[in-house]
């Protein structure tokens, strides 16, 4: 059971480890690009290539039809990785062996629905994958496996995102194969844990004034590329996709404590723009203009005029 591409890798393993995959739950088809035409999930997509059967409920819980469905596959197991509806109790006591959840997070820390997102945005220097026993909460079960990663001070969403669904899809085969054997751990969450809710549009708003380099670094590497952190200049709206924190031989930090939060104090066609925070110079490396492709800010100056002193927000 799953949706987006990060559960196809644990698909896809568990398929290549040849196990007997009875039937395949995922989402229903959405709206996207740009003739919003009906595409399948990247789940579905896989199990048609491989043949297997897809099932795509409206809705799961109270679903008797689903339910009874799935009691005629009798799966040993049910493996649940980025599905997006929680599971009844009726679904989870069907499997002898339980139902496994691959979580992109070592657990208990960020449980919800964008645990590698709040991982970058919080500055976190490591994360991970997490298998574990499902129940009726919310990332609340048996921790089964575990397999921490460094995240990397330039890494993304994106990148991250990329690197723990193979870790994850390699982690589901280390489990299932533990469980066969009788060997998989049971260790209690505790409850010690933090919650990674869904990201909003209104946090994508770069806040000058309460926001220092390094915050909005992990923004922007939070955010990217699924959103994009955004700021205004002259009523524009202009998003930044890539950015550092300027260092002391970059440029010359004495005396900015008079600009204001936001204020551009270099444009340099070569050089790019760095921009005054409340704690340190940001440096942009790559911008998208309103209703424009993104691009490096080098490519972005030559047609586009930022003056020095103007200030970003407004």
């Amino acid at each position: 059971m799953g949706t987006p591409d990060f559960a196809k890798e644990s698909l896809k393993a568990i398929y290549e480890a040849k196990y007997n995959i009875v039937g395949v739950v995922t989402n229903i088809d959405k709206p996207r690009g740009r003739g919003m035409k009906l595409q399948p999930s990247e789940v579905k997509q896989y199990a048609l290539e491989k043949g297997l059967e897809v099932y795509q409920p409206q809705k799961i819980k109270g679903n008797q039809e689903l339910i009874e469905e799935i009691k005629k596959l009798k799966p040993d197991v049910i493996c649940v990785v980025a599905y997006g509806k929680l599971l009844p109790k009726e679904i989870l006591e069907i499997p002898p062996y339980g139902c496994i959840n691959v979580h992109a997070s070592l657990l208990p820390k960020y449980r919800g629905a964008a645990p590698i997102q709040w991982a970058i945005l919080n500055g976190d220097k490591t994360t991970g994958v997490s298998t574990m026993y499902m129940d009726v909460g919310m990332d609340t079960g048996d921790i089964i496996l575990k397999e921490e990663v460094q995240i990397e001070d330039d890494e993304t969403t994106g990148e991250l995102w990329d690197k723990l669904a193979k870790i994850g899809g390699e982690l589901l085969v280390k489990t299932l194969e533990q469980l066969e054997k009788g060997m998989a751990p049971r260790k209690k969450q505790g409850e010690d844990f933090t919650v990674a809710p869904m990201l909003t549009k209104e946090m994508a708003k770069i806040d000058w004034e309460q926001k220092d380099a390094l915050e909005i670094k992990n923004l922007v590497r939070g955010l990217s590329p699924f959103m994009g952190a955004y700021t205004y200049l002259n009523g524009k709206k202009i998003k930044f996709w890539k950015v550092a924190v300027a260092t002391a031989d970059e440029i010359m930090a004495n005396g900015m404590e008079i600009f204001k939060n936001g204020t551009v104090i270099v444009s340099d066609p070569k050089d790019g723009i760095f921009i005054k925070t409340k704690n340190g110079i940001l440096k942009v490396l790559e911008i998208q203009g309103e209703n424009a492709r993104r691009m490096p800010i080098q490519d972005f100056l030559r047609g586009n005029r930022i003056d020095e002193f103007e200030v970003f927000g407004s």
